[in-house]
């Protein structure tokens, strides 16, 4: 399968090959000075690669490196943090004694001494049961983001990921829309979407599309790792999206956190988690609440949403910990627009009637284990039961008044489970070490999709009327049984202290079905029916294939690293998508699942603590993409169509800059200053296509110029924050139309630049935040919805307000 096809045997082979580097192990208790008790739960930091360690209930820490000269961090609560340097010999005792607690530290020195121990983090080579080495990895950290964090503004939110590209129509962040180098951004669906590391969109295989996306509020840090996690994660192009939820607050039994905010367009939000710990049992759980009238007519929406989790740690070494989420939301859909429409009036809705609702209910649990020094388990058993419903007046005629007649139902109910096992082992041969990650998935869904005739009326009944409207002409029924089966694994050869190679494997077989029928009505002219077929439509898929990869690192010094990986990627097409009717557009029935694979190559890391980068190249090579064309029919009708348009290449530079200008130029603990440039220049080009007139276009959802920059400044409790946004043109269908159609689904999303403001100021336990986004008002839209919330063109927020009171009791 691909180019890479030739490697595949000699990287199967190189993944059990047998090398090492030597280890050097540290240990030690630390003390409180005066009284000489031992302290627990000390975090130990890398301040080059973050957590390490925690200290056990004696005050006792223990870990190894590879490295011969540390600089380690340690955080006790209530005292000033230490920092030692130390050279490292094959075993060092390093005792640490914490004297002089300290009072509440302001906002901004809290965050100068979390950026001076973490600057922007990328993930270590190791963590957990997974390995990083050689990807190219980014790490949100909530806590410094001065996002519009109550409406999950991910414009601001993911300000410093290289090359994102972003869907903006949602003024309450119920769902989340990325995309990336060429990806299509609808619902984040070219991801692996997962919440503390399991999976949450509606089915990973079938229907990869996210739905449900976390609270920012509840996030303590979101994890992203591009194509190269095709081997660990799922085969998707994208890479993978980790949400990842606060801990628990170990040092209380009850801690309590209440944010409330108010903002334009009626918008209110609020979010209150409860957390602590009692001996051994640890927890914590939010409920999330937003309601609010939308920015165009017909917008309106209500949401609720509940988080528990409970952590068991039975000692040291074993913990088990169950979550629960449950999300509810009921969305009026304003419908989209023309582009005659839309420079009318960007705002104006002519549908009154479509409604989107949706219940999601994920469940986990998940067993860690600590073997032994070396040696880690893990096992990670996940859950969906979900349903959601679209009802509405769809037309290919956006601009079509609402005959008032029946409207068009699509109900999908999803229900999967599996579990994910993985051990990490850092094992010895020769006084030499190796990292070994292996793992195994599995994964069941039995989800189902019906569309039919809804009522005449305005609410939002989701029930069927098929005995009304007996020849609706939108009927069918399926069934999705699906079933998946990975093997993976990777190894880090450690070369030298400075060289080390990933390569990896990941095994699939993927057996998807499609089980039901669909109904074929024709009526003539006087509306008599002339034809009324029921047509049973059944369809088996299987595959089993291998994907290769393989990572490189080169630490040029202890904080800037040269890296590199190259990784196969796949993507099955979904039946959910091919078997559903929709007026805007045709399926191709010959369509078929894609494959190819992603290269990267960068230069990242900090200098002197006062610049840190990450500068890279990548190239993206995708076959068989899916994608949109223009089709003419014999009749003279001219429609969008569905299909495998061709073979694709997508390259280019992403670079992100930031500069700490308090390190480098004032040095001043009450200010804090940071300056940070996000861009990426990016080409793009169909080199094979059976389509006339494909072969030499632009890709789809590529800005030739993706560009963010910001400019955080910090006072003592007092931070500030401008950022300003700006992507060129891109494309929607292969054939690269540039004026929209009838359905406005198809066209140019023209430039646009945004200008956002933020604030927060911190009194005690009390925090306020107060922003404007689209600071200069801009009329733009980033989106071209082929089905709901459209089809059509959705605008995006015009100038909007936020005001946040948050207090901590």
């Amino acid at each position: 399968m691909m180019k890479l096809r030739e490697f595949k045997f000699f990287l199967f082979l190189f993944l059990f090959g047998i090398n090492s580097w030597s280890q050097n192990y540290i240990s030690g208790y630390v003390y409180e000075k005066d009284t000489e008790i031992t302290l627990e739960k000390v975090e130990v930091y890398d301040i080059d690669n973050g957590l390490i360690t925690t200290t056990s209930t004696d005050g006792f820490y223990e870990f190894e490196t590879i490295k011969k000269e540390i600089t380690l961090v340690f955080i006790a609560n209530g005292y000033q943090f230490i920092e030692k340097t130390i050279i490292l010999n094959e075993n060092n005792d390093l005792n640490i004694y914490f004297s002089n607690p300290v009072q509440e530290l302001s906002e901004v020195i809290v965050k100068a001494n979390n950026r001076k121990v973490f600057q922007l983090r990328r993930l270590k080579d190791v963590e957990g049961t997974a390995i990083f080495a050689g990807k190219k990895s980014e790490v949100i950290s909530m806590d410094l983001s001065m996002a519009n964090l109550a409406s999950n503004n991910a414009r601001q939110i993911y300000n410093q990921i290289a090359g994102l590209n972003i869907f903006q129509n949602d003024d309450a962040g119920l769902q989340l829309n990325i995309g990336g180098r060429g990806l299509d951004p609808n619902r984040t669906s070219n991801f692996n979407t997962r919440q503390n590391g399991y999976d949450i969109s509606a089915d990973a295989l079938g229907y990869p599309e996210s739905y449900y996306t976390p609270p920012a509020e509840a996030l303590s840090e979101i994890n992203i790792i591009r194509g190269a996690a095709s081997l660990q994660y799922g085969t998707q192009f994208g890479g993978l999206v980790d949400f990842k939820i606060k801990e628990p607050n170990k040092n209380t039994e009850l801690e309590i956190i209440s944010r409330n905010t108010i903002g334009s367009n009626s918008l209110y939000t609020n979010f209150t988690n409860f957390t602590g710990s009692k001996n051994k049992l640890s927890y914590y759980s939010f409920l999330n609440y937003k309601k609010g009238s939308g920015f165009r007519p017909n917008s309106d929406f209500e949401s609720i949403n509940y988080f528990l989790k409970l952590t068991y740690e039975f000692n040291s070494n074993t913990s088990l910990s169950s979550e629960l989420t449950y999300l509810e939301y009921l969305a009026h859909q304003a419908g989209g627009l023309s582009d005659k429409m839309f420079g009318e009036n960007p705002f104006q809705s002519n549908r009154s009637r479509n409604w989107f609702g949706l219940n999601w209910f994920l469940y986990n649990l998940k067993l860690k284990h600590k073997i032994n020094a070396n040696s880690n388990f893990s096992f990670n058993f996940f859950g969906l039961r979900a349903t959601r419903d679209a009802l509405g007046f769809r037309s290919n005629r956006v601009d079509q008044i609402d005959s008032n007649m029946e409207r068009d139902l699509i109900k999908g109910e999803f229900n999967n489970y599996g579990f994910e096992s993985r051990y990490l082992s850092k094992y010895k041969l020769k006084s030499r070490n190796n990292v070994l990650l292996l793992g195994v998935k599995f994964y069941n869904s039995n989800n189902e999709s019906e569309q039919g005739p809804g009522s005449y009326g305005s609410d939002a009944d989701f029930k069927f009327y098929r005995n009304e409207f007996p020849n609706y002409f939108n009927q069918s029924k399926y069934n999705y049984p699906n079933i998946n089966y990975a093997f993976f694994g990777e190894n880090i050869f450690y070369f030298s202290e400075k060289f080390s190679v990933t390569p990896g494997f990941r095994f699939e077989y993927i057996k998807t079905k499609s089980d039901g029928f669909y109904k074929k009505i024709n009526v003539d002219a006087a509306g008599n029916v002339i034809l009324n077929q029921t047509i049973d439509d059944s369809e088996i898929r299987k595959r089993n294939f291998i994907l290769l990869g393989l990572g490189l690192s080169f630490k040029i010094s202890r904080n800037i690293e040269l890296y590199s990986n190259i990784s196969e990627n796949y993507r099955s097409v979904t039946f959910a998508d091919i078997s559903i009717s929709n007026p805007a557009y045709s399926i191709n029935p010959e369509i078929s699942d894609e494959n190819g694979f992603t290269y990267d190559i960068g230069f990242r890391g900090d200098y002197l603590k006062k610049v840190s980068f990450d500068v890279g190249f990548f190239s993206l090579f995708y076959n068989d993409r899916i994608g949109f064309i223009q089709k003419a029919y014999s009749d003279g009708r001219v429609k969008s169509e569905k299909g495998n348009v061709g073979n694709a290449v997508i390259y280019g530079l992403e670079s992100l800059i930031d500069f700490d200008l308090n390190e480098m130029f004032i040095k001043n603990n009450d200010l804090s200053m940071n300056f940070f440039v996000n861009s990426s220049l990016i080409n793009s080009e169909y080199t094979e296509s059976e389509v006339p007139g494909v072969k030499g276009r632009e890709v789809e959802f590529v800005p030739n110029l993706n560009f963010k920059s910001g400019l955080k400044f910090g006072l003592k409790n007092l931070v500030m924050n401008l950022q300003y946004t700006y992507l060129s043109k891109q494309f929607t269908d292969a054939s690269n139309a540039k004026d929209g159609n009838l359905s406005g689904v198809i066209g140019q999303i023209p430039k646009y630049s945004i200008l956002d403001f933020s604030s927060s100021y911190t009194l005690k336990k009390i925090k306020l935040e107060m922003g404007v986004n689209n600071l200069l008002n801009e009329y733009y839209f980033t989106r071209r919805a082929t089905g709901y919330p459209g089809p059509g063109i959705i605008p995006s927020e015009p100038r909007s307000f936020y005001l946040t009171v948050q207090i901590k009791i």
